[in-house]
């Protein structure tokens, strides 16, 4: 019976064991499966805040792109703003990220290596002591085993002396050898017997301290190694949380400039800004007048004399007029001469300025250079052990040169510039056109107007086209006259010009001429850069005033003739 109840003890103890290794070993994976989900999150607010980033940079403006340029507006500066808070919300993101890193996942992986080893720690002690009182209680069981024969063999042992010493045919030697070994074999008993007593008293004692001592601390601590781990995962939940919760301020200040970024914009400034930027300085053309070829015409009389005086007595085909107005026009793409001839005068003025402000900070670049040198040449000859002050002129001498050139290309612009801004017109009403007196049959003066400055077109970057008139002519009144005036009648010269640069006229209404080249002027420049010239009787078209030096015949000077 003590041994079957032993048995059913020493089981449970060891069934319990089982049962809370496995408890332990499942909150052990707990922990590890835990620490793989907020890896896995730490992972996703990384890519994500990668993701962030470069769709941040894909939209930021390309450097020297029209998209820098496009800055000028607020709705592309708020854009922009919007992109660098952006920037910053991906930045938190990456602190979730390594926060979650450091205070969690490193944190929870250095506990579970701790965790693991102090519960190899606890079960190997209680696996220890449960040897220990099962190898107790097989000692117990021996001794007794033991005491049991050795009684049983003081018991033969007697009986045997006894039966010998009643027979009387056993000599007396064989009787006194039966009671020696009679004797001995109780000895061994009372022997056995006090052994027995000995391990008892031992294996009650630790029987005791197993089950009152050591195995209930080897539990306690089980249980205070499980309250641990389960408040040191309630602290890694609550830290998760915490860090999610230091970025809000962060967060919210990135939308908050998103939203004061949005606020910025300014429909009406940036409509402005476009229009400023595409303003051509142009006046808008002025009335078309009225032109009567109803009646026969003829020359005014000094029209006739200065074409006698040109000896131009035979009829030229004029160049074809534009027709379409020049915000209309196609843009002529390609780069045009440095002093930007090309554009309308209001555009022209400003790539004017703007060449000018970067020669000027260019200039004072140099002049940095020039004066900290000249102080470090100044430092040399105060000290010469610290440098040769002669190493520094080659140097200086390149930065006066650099120096005299970029002066010399700013004067240059700065000429352009004063050029343009005295041409400008000054805003008031609208010129009126320009016309001349022909007389007809009935002597009855006839105004035809100027239409050359008007038909004249430019593209919105600046370059002037013509291109021949998409409208349908104006016709008479009267039918009959209809084919009597269908050629315009060939301009006369007012002057002869040459050319100081060459130009490639590859607009249409443009005419290319060569450095040194004499021509034809038969219409001087309106105010709008642009001079018309002749060189044959079937070449004419328009060149850019500053390339040309205009020599006007004597008697036209201050007259202006026009078709």
């Amino acid at each position: 019976m003590v041994e079957e109840k032993m048995g059913i003890c020493w089981s449970a103890t060891k069934d319990q064991f089982d049962n809370l290794e496995k408890h332990t070993q499942w909150g052990i994976d707990f922990v590890e499966r835990y620490t793989k989900f907020v890896k896995e999150r730490s992972e996703i607010e990384l890519n994500y805040a990668k993701q962030i980033r470069n769709l941040s940079k894909k939209y930021q403006p390309k450097k020297n792109s029209r998209e820098e340029e496009e800055n000028k507006y607020s709705s592309c500066r708020a854009f922009l703003s919007t992109l660098n808070e952006l920037n910053d919300y991906a930045g938190q993101h990456e602190l979730v990220s390594e926060n979650l890193t450091a205070q969690i996942i490193a944190e929870l992986g250095k506990y579970t290596q701790e965790l693991k080893s102090e519960r190899k720690t606890h079960f190997h002690d209680g696996r220890k002591a449960q040897q220990h009182i099962e190898n107790s209680w097989k000692q117990l069981e021996s001794s007794k085993r033991r005491f049991e024969r050795d009684c049983k063999e003081a018991d033969r042992a007697q009986q045997y002396f006894e039966k010998m010493d009643a027979d009387i045919n056993v000599t007396k030697a064989d009787v006194e050898k039966a009671r020696q070994q009679a004797q001995m074999r109780h000895q061994m008993a009372s022997d056995s017997k006090n052994e027995y007593a000995a391990y008892l008293q031992k294996f009650n004692q630790e029987q005791n301290d197993h089950y009152y001592s050591i195995i209930p601390t080897i539990f306690q601590k089980i249980q205070d190694m499980e309250e641990r781990r389960i408040e040191r995962l309630g602290e890694s939940m609550r830290t998760f949380a915490e860090v999610d919760r230091t970025i809000l301020p962060i967060v919210g200040k990135c939308l908050d400039g998103m939203t004061k970024a949005a606020e910025s914009i300014e429909a009406k400034n940036d409509s402005k800004q476009v229009v400023d930027s595409f303003k051509s300085g142009f006046e808008p053309p002025g009335d078309v007048e009225f032109e009567d070829y109803g009646q026969a015409m003829k020359r005014a009389v000094s029209e006739t004399s200065l074409s006698n005086s040109r000896g131009e007595s035979k009829p030229e085909k004029s160049a074809k007029r534009p027709g379409k107005l020049w915000p209309f026009i196609k843009k002529n793409k390609g780069s045009g001469p440095e002093d930007f001839s090309h554009l309308p005068p209001e555009q022209r003025r400003k790539k004017l300025q703007a060449k000018i402000d970067d020669i000027n900070k260019d200039i004072q670049k140099e002049m940095d250079q020039r004066d900290a040198l000249t102080k470090m040449k100044d430092v040399y000859i105060k000290n010469p052990q610290m440098g040769d002050p002669k190493s520094l002129d080659p140097r200086l001498g390149e930065i006066a040169q650099n120096i005299d050139k970029l002066q010399a290309e700013a004067q240059k612009f700065e000429g352009w510039l004063a050029e343009v801004e005295g041409r400008l017109p000054v805003k008031s009403d609208p010129p009126k056109r320009q016309s001349v007196v022909f007389e007809t049959q009935n002597n009855a003066p006839v105004t035809v107007t100027n239409n050359c400055a008007q038909d004249r077109e430019s593209s919105p970057d600046g370059s002037y086209t013509e291109e021949p008139s998409s409208e349908p002519p104006v016709k008479a009144a009267d039918p009959e006259f209809d084919d009597e005036f269908e050629e315009e009648e060939t301009l006369p010269t007012i002057g002869t010009c040459k050319a100081l640069y060459p130009f490639d006229g590859t607009n249409e209404g443009t005419i290319s001429v060569a450095e040194g080249e004499l021509l034809y002027v038969i219409e001087e420049d309106k105010g709008d850069g642009w001079t018309r010239v002749r060189r044959n009787e079937e070449e004419e078209g328009y060149v850019p005033t500053s390339y040309v030096e205009v020599f006007l015949d004597n008697n036209t000077k201050g007259f202006k003739t026009y078709i």
